[in-house]
């Protein structure tokens, strides 16, 4: 009470809230605060019976084989395809839940049993089988295994009583799972999915770092790899304070966090979808008022006359407007023929006042050109037909009396007075015409101007429209308030908040404790290592994530995932010792001290390692109260390492079992 008390005040004041917010947040999300030391946790397998019937052309036949284990190293030899896999298979599926793979030969069982201690609790696990699936199972309680291993089903007399029945291959797993977590006192391993949501891996997580994965696996502890699941074991099997809390607590920091993420995320997406939409309709509002307005005005003072007998006016006021432009051109070049006559004949008069060879030559032809080249008459030469009298054409003297000047001279002003007052005809009849001209466009543009308002009132259901869309638009503003952005929700801040102190205080404790542990650990896995045929080996740097660094050939530091599939067995099952003496000499409930391996000799180990590999896994399980159950094929390994007691082995090349 004292340490949670503690814990408590600690995460307040790295939270800077109060103890009663700390609690109240741990009692919301139901996680307790702090946990008490775990409970000693040791695995060992007593019995495995098998019976089925064998078809086949080896052996066919029913059979009924029983093995038995003790503490230390035992070895399971046979040929290969002979069931020494399959046992490791079935041990698993007793304890685990589910097998990792069913072998061929599962299909010949009918029933299997397996008689183990769990932290010190004598069990039995009874499974009748049917085509490779549970049909019925118990898993049985008692006051000791020998009274266990000569029942199949609860005997109260004998104080034999069942902890659960399940009656196919899903509930036995599910109940078994659930039993070993309590009876292991462990926890769900809790880690966040993608940001969305959590996910728990349970026993078989856990089971993981008793039956090794392959040595090409990229785990260094358990069979799993993803998920932080590695260092959350190493962990645990550490005891490190409330390491099950650590990882609750920060997997629901992340999940809230990412939560409330999302939702200000949405919010602001969800603020500009609006805020566009919003000025979408402003605009398209504009645009309407617009054409509503424009619309209005041309319908003002129409005065709703027909737009069809408007237009037949407009076009015949058209018409006669063309047919008098058309008029006065004509009458223009009447006007101009008529002023150039009336200038000609005051020049010829001037001419005729002026000169007598004018007179000559006043009803003769004044050609400009020549008749026959058409070309311009030079200046000169009409100098010349006026000062030496010299035809302008053809250069001869022009010859003629000038004897009575008088009736030439009246002849000429005559004709001057005659183009005037055709020149002036002709200007009046002009003036005429543009007045005319002129009304005739302003009547015109009247017309026109009466034809578009008549035009504008035609549209009134456009109007309607229009007016409509007004209203429809305004409407639709008005139910398109601006949004706000996420609420804020001051409990979720409290909690995630909370919950961040909790994890970065924890992690605190971690950092201390393992201050303590990963030293004696990292000394511990590169003595084993070495030992287990490592001679490389110089030294190895662990963190509480898992990951290894190894140093080996002159101070080359290279990880656990670089490492030959070799290196990798040694290293792992180096761990796991390691893990047992450190946990013992500091007092913690670590592994289970369960080992399945299955044929280490295949994992690219030479026949020399391999030999010394064993020795010592022989050596160490003895001196660190290790269970370790391996196979091999290699029938002279096993007598070369192992005591006759811890040899199960089968005929060369008979079945196992």
């Amino acid at each position: 009470m004292a340490d949670e008390t503690a814990l408590e005040t600690r995460i307040a004041t790295r939270a800077r809230v109060t103890v009663d917010d700390v609690r109240m947040v741990f009692e919301s999300q139901g996680i307790p605060l702090g946990a008490p030391p775990a409970r000693p946790r040791p695995l060992r397998i007593h019995r495995l019976r098998v019976a089925g019937v064998r078809t086949g052309a080896l052996e066919p036949g029913p059979f009924d084989t029983t093995f038995r284990f003790g503490e230390g190293l035992a070895a399971l030899v046979a040929s290969n395809l002979r069931g020494k896999s399959s046992v490791l298979e079935l041990v698993t599926w007793c304890l685990r839940g589910t097998p990792r793979e069913k072998s061929g030969a599962i299909h010949w069982l009918r029933e299997v049993d397996l008689d183990a201690t769990v932290a010190g609790q004598a069990m039995a696990f009874r499974l009748d089988l049917e085509n490779e699936e549970i049909t019925s199972a118990v898993a049985l309680t008692g006051p000791n295994l020998a009274v266990l291993e000569t029942l199949r089903s609860p005997d109260p007399a004998q104080q034999v009583l069942p902890l659960f029945r399940a009656a196919s291959s899903e509930s036995y797993a599910e109940q078994v799972q659930a039993l070993m977590m309590q009876w292991m006192d462990l926890h769900p391993l809790v880690s966040a999915k993608q940001g969305t949501s959590a996910v728990a891996h349970g026993w078989p997580a856990y089971f993981g770092a008793l039956y090794l994965p392959a040595a090409r696996s990229a785990a260094l502890l358990g069979d799993v790899v993803m998920a932080g699941l590695p260092g959350r074991l190493l962990q645990v099997f550490l005891d490190l304070p409330a390491a099950g809390v650590l990882t609750r607590v920060k997997t629901q920091a992340e999940l809230m966090a990412a939560a409330r993420k999302r939702r200000q995320s949405a919010a602001k997406t969800a603020q500009e979808e609006r805020a566009a939409q919003r000025q979408q309709t402003v605009e398209d509002l504009a645009a309407a008022q617009a054409r509503l307005e424009q619309l209005t005005e041309g319908a003002a003072g129409s005065d709703q006359e027909s737009l069809a007998d408007l237009a037949a006016a407009t076009m015949r006021l058209a018409a006669t407007v063309a047919d008098r432009q058309q008029s006065w051109d004509d009458l223009m070049r009447v006007h101009r023929q008529a002023k150039g006559q009336r200038q000609r004949d005051e020049k010829l008069l001037n001419d005729v006042r002026e000169s007598a060879i004018a007179r000559r030559l006043f009803h003769g032809l004044d050609p400009t050109t020549c008749p026959r080249c058409d070309q311009d008459i030079a200046a000169d030469r009409r100098q010349m037909e006026i000062e030496a009298h010299s035809c302008a054409v053809c250069a001869r003297p022009v010859e003629g009396d000038d004897e009575t000047p008088e009736d030439v001279l009246a002849e000429a002003e005559e004709r001057v007075q005659l183009s005037t007052e055709a020149e002036q005809l002709a200007k009046g009849a002009l003036e005429q015409a543009e007045s005319e001209l002129d009304q005739l466009s302003r009547d015109l543009n009247t017309a026109q101007e009466r034809l578009r308002r008549a035009d504008a009132a035609a549209r009134v259901p456009e109007y309607a429209q229009a007016r409509e869309e007004v209203v429809r638009l305004e409407g639709a503003l008005s139910v398109l308030p601006e949004l706000p952005g996420a609420p804020d929700d001051p409990a979720e801040d409290l909690a995630i908040k909370v919950l961040r102190a909790c994890a970065k205080t924890l992690e605190d404790d971690h950092a201390k404790e393992a201050d303590k542990l990963f030293a004696d650990l990292n000394t511990a896995i590169a003595d084993l290592g070495r030992k287990f045929g490592f001679t490389q080996l110089e030294s190895v740097s662990i963190d509480r994530a898992a990951h290894l660094k190894v140093i080996s050939d002159g101070g080359h530091e290279r990880s656990f995932t670089d490492q030959m599939p070799g290196e990798r067995l040694r290293l792992r099952i180096a761990v796991i010792v390691a893990l047992l003496r450190v946990g013992a000499a500091h007092q913690v409930s670590t592994h289970p001290g369960l080992l399945l391996i299955d044929s280490p000799k295949a994992e690219e180990i030479q026949d020399t390692d391999i030999h010394l590999l064993l020795e010592e896994l022989h050596a160490v399980a003895e001196a660190n109260q290790l269970q370790v159950l391996v196979t091999t094929a290699d029938f002279g390994l096993a007598h070369d390492v192992l005591p006759p007691d811890s040899i199960i082995e089968a005929v060369v090349g008979k079945p196992l079992w």
